[in-house]
């Protein structure tokens, strides 16, 4: 099991949009490493899904449902999606202010490299993520 991290823009494609989807491909990613990383993801690898811009917050949890393909909405061979699909949303969201103040989330990638789209995350980043996301 992996687990990676995705950002949207939620005036673009929302967590609550992605609820009533039900399932979407992840395109636009136009970033050769973040590409990379999503070349990496594998059926049933977890996902968190980060509101970036407005919110800059993780709001739930998502699944690869389907691994890379060529991305549909260009011709260029160098861009792939893969399928997601949701699990659950987190009963509160958790801030990218509560993740740079978590000691154990100094190193993760969202920090380090803030404009990445789409990053793998350590099993207990992940996990430490979700323990800020279940706390009331």
């Amino acid at each position: 099991m992996q687990y990676f991290l995705v950002k949207s823009e939620p005036f673009k494609y929302s967590w609550e949009q992605f609820n009533k989807d039900g399932r979407t491909f992840w395109d636009g990613v136009r970033n050769y490493q973040a590409r990379n990383n999503m070349k990496a993801m594998r059926e049933g690898d977890l996902v968190l899904f980060y509101h970036s811009n407005e919110g800059k917050d993780v709001v739930g949890v998502a699944k690869v449902v389907k691994e890379f393909y060529q991305d549909p909405t260009t011709d260029d061979e160098r861009w792939v999606v893969v399928d997601l699909a949701p699990v659950e949303t987190l009963k509160k969201s958790v801030t990218l202010e509560m993740i740079k103040a978590d000691e154990q989330l100094q190193d993760i990638a969202l920090v380090r490299q803030g404009r990445l789209s789409v990053m793998p995350l350590k099993p207990e980043e992940f996990d430490r993520i979700l323990a800020l996301g279940s706390s009331e």
